[in-house]
């Protein structure tokens, strides 16, 4: 028997203020909603998004987050984005509509943005580096400064690291042990 193994495709939770949260993730994400309605199963309002035109939902909001419910149960949702300048933009436009406590990191393999979106929810925002190193690892980013001086920097901090490597070695390896198989 072939098998084969589970690739992540969506996020879904509830929220507080559905409208809030579609116009926050419709003007920092750019996603695009595919539908709304109410469910079936549940009776709650649900928006469906997605950035891509192959996969019908990427992220689902629904009404009905208790207001008991103080802390959100998402560890994190996470966007890839092209490029430094990306970054930049998402997190001015993430702030200006109400997200809070940005905290950019280099992870070595990637630059991340951290920040929790208006209802407390937190969503990293990162683009890769041509580097990889064993994770976790981090130290702050300060997105001020030129790509230029942030490859240097992030090559300087792991080049001595016992696990550095070029990411296309990385992924080299990877495919090498069959990713997945058991």
């Amino acid at each position: 028997m072939n098998v084969t193994r589970p690739t992540p495709a969506h996020f879904g939770f509830f929220v507080y203020d559905l409208d809030k949260m579609v116009n926050f993730y419709t003007q920092v994400f750019k996603l695009t909603i595919t539908d709304e309605g109410l469910g079936k199963n549940f009776g709650n309002r649900l928006v469906f998004m997605s950035a891509s035109e192959d996969q019908h939902h990427q992220i689902v909001l629904s009404e009905g987050r208790s207001a008991e419910s103080k802390v959100s149960t998402i560890m994190q949702v996470s966007f890839l984005v092209p490029d430094l300048a990306e970054l930049r933009w998402n997190r001015d436009k993430a702030e200006a509509l109400g997200a809070y406590e940005m905290r950019p990191m280099n992870h070595g393999n990637a630059w991340s943005l951290y920040y929790f979106d208006p209802e407390g929810n937190r969503v990293e925002v990162y683009l890769d580096t041509p580097y990889y190193v064993n994770q976790p690892y981090g130290t702050p980013l300060d997105l001020s400064k030129s790509e230029d001086q942030l490859l240097a920097e992030t090559f300087a901090m792991v080049r001595d690291d016992p696990s550095y490597m070029p990411l296309a070695e990385w992924q080299a390896r990877f495919r090498q042990r069959g990713a997945g198989r058991a």
